[in-house]
């Protein structure tokens, strides 16, 4: 008898392994620009982790959040944040058959949030989307060119798009005539649920930086308990829109209180908390893989640089180095 109840264990537990290694999910990573070209030692890491997507991210630049014009693709920019350096790495990437998600961004100036760009007057307006959309079109073309297979139109735009949505819908029908493969955007957390053109695009992007924990050191079951709200959401705009859900960005910090307002990045927030970190991304990972309607995410951050990157005593969203990285590797590689 117990030989029989071993046996239908066994049988189980294999019949879950082999489910989950035919449910393939973007297990991607959010890699960071750098100053220099990339190689297959900065690509290995990437491929060590079990990860088969990358998010490539060029940037342009807004002097503050009513000036109109965005600069990019300059010689002052470091490499990576480039039209040249993007191409670069996602050849590179794809030496070691790792897929990836172009993703251009903008960076506001003392690093103010993007979801505040709004302009005083129309004029300005005008000039911002014909700047806006000289950008996004650039790197259109070039994740064609180069057969990206994700696209990202843009980043936390939030008043951008709510006061300028048909600017929006337009824009997304001049960014097919360019690029074929799948498009999505990366809504903040809190701003997915009012985006307008989510039935326009393959994936409902969100930078999942949602409070699930006010605790210290927050548990995985604590964290499970907070998303539970997060979640029913969540669904619901997969379901409006019958689209799955995409993470264009998703992690946690190693400090204290690292689910409570996961999207801060304040540098006066240095108590390392490896714990924290390893049991707020455990819980999501348990809460949303296994979903049929979700189709994975983008850690954020990884640095080309591993030997170099996190590490013990980081209190920044990197995994690498820390004992997070292990249960991503772990979890990555039942869904790759």
């Amino acid at each position: 008898m117990k030989r029989f109840k071993f046996l239908i264990v066994f049988t189980v537990f294999l019949l879950l392994q082999s489910c989950n290694s035919q449910i393939k999910k973007i297990n991607g990573v959010s890699f960071v620009a750098a100053r220099e070209a990339i190689n297959h030692h900065h690509v290995n890491p990437v491929i060590n982790v079990n990860a088969n997507y990358a998010a490539v991210m060029p940037f342009g630049f807004i002097r503050d959040l009513s000036h109109p014009e965005v600069v990019f693709n300059t010689k002052g920019q470091w490499f990576g944040e480039t039209h040249a350096g993007v191409k670069q790495y996602i050849r590179e990437l794809r030496k070691k058959k790792v897929k990836t998600m172009l993703k251009p961004q903008i960076w506001v100036w003392h690093g103010e949030f993007t979801g505040y760009i709004e302009m005083n007057n129309e004029a300005n307006w005008r000039i911002l989307e014909s700047s806006y959309s000289k950008f996004i079109l650039e790197y259109a073309k070039l994740a064609h060119e180069v057969n990206a297979e994700i696209f990202c139109i843009g980043t936390e735009l939030e008043k951008f798009i709510d006061k300028r949505p048909d600017y929006w819908f337009k824009l997304i029908g001049e960014i097919k005539q360019v690029y074929k493969g799948k498009l999505t955007y990366a809504a903040n957390w809190d701003e997915f649920k009012r985006t307008p053109f989510w039935d326009l695009l393959d994936f409902i992007g969100v930078d999942a930086y949602f409070p699930v924990s006010d605790s210290k050191t927050p548990t995985v079951e604590a964290c499970l308990t907070g998303w539970k709200q997060h979640k029913k959401v969540i669904n619901t705009i997969s379901e409006k829109y019958k689209k799955p859900i995409l993470f264009t960005e998703f992690g946690y910090r190693s400090v204290d209180y690292s689910g409570k307002e996961p999207w801060k990045s304040d540098r006066d927030m240095a108590q390392v908390n490896l714990e924290a970190q390893t049991n707020t991304t455990k819980a999501l990972f348990e809460t949303f893989w296994k979903e049929d309607w979700f189709a994975g995410g983008f850690i954020w951050k990884w640095f080309h640089k591993h030997d170099k990157s996190g590490g013990e005593n980081n209190a920044q969203f990197t995994p690498q180095n820390k004992p997070v990285e292990d249960l991503i590797k772990a979890h990555y590689g039942l869904y790759k």
